[in-house]
């Protein structure tokens, strides 16, 4: 039980994708703009990292290395991801069309989100079990929908504070992210 919790805590605080392996910064700065549009975004992330997850370990541990074909992982592993993105586009398109126009070209590009590829990689690399697996890619996806969060509230702060004309848009977006991720290295030695 020990393990799973330090798993999320590393995934979430500790090696936070966006803030700490620096993966998905692209999503990140993209959608980060409004808080409605953060959290569609969010739970993207969060059901295509955690399905991918769980898909790709089956996928590695009972197709790929039994038939000696693990050179097609990358392959094998964004086909996976692209399909469990294709159905969230679906999904949201059907359901929830003003945020599906709001998040735009940032939803399909979740399939070349590196922080899910990061995660079906290193589950792999990390020879975790499935249920291993399933934790470290949902806690990955927590973790990316934290910092998205907080950047989100962050960026909307600084926009109604007025800052000077140098600092507006990307120029104050990426020094907040920069101390974002500052604060985050922070929790570094909580798991080693």
């Amino acid at each position: 039980m020990i393990s799973y919790v330090l798993i999320v805590i590393g995934a979430v605080l500790v090696n936070n994708f966006v803030l700490t392996r620096f993966l998905g910064i692209c999503p990140f700065l993209g959608v980060s703009k409004k808080l409605g549009t953060a959290l569609g975004m969010c739970g993207a992330v969060i059901f295509v990292m955690t399905a991918a997850s769980a898909v790709t370990w089956a996928l590695q541990h009972k197709i790929l290395n039994p038939l000696g074909l693990g050179y097609m992982q990358t392959i094998a592993f964004i086909l996976v991801i692209a399909s469990f993105v294709q159905l969230v586009d679906i999904a949201m398109k059907k359901s929830a069309p003003k945020l599906h126009g709001a998040l735009g070209i940032f939803l399909p590009l979740i399939t070349t989100n590196c922080a899910v590829m990061g995660v079906a990689v290193l589950n792999v690399q990390l020879k975790y079990s499935f249920i291993k697996a399933v934790v470290f890619g949902f806690a990955a996806s927590l973790g990316f929908a934290l910092a998205l969060i907080i950047f989100t509230g962050l960026r909307e702060k600084i926009d109604r504070a007025n800052p000077p004309r140098a600092f507006q848009g990307v120029a104050i977006a990426l020094v907040t992210a920069g101390l974002l991720s500052l604060a985050f290295m922070g929790f570094a030695t909580l798991v080693k």
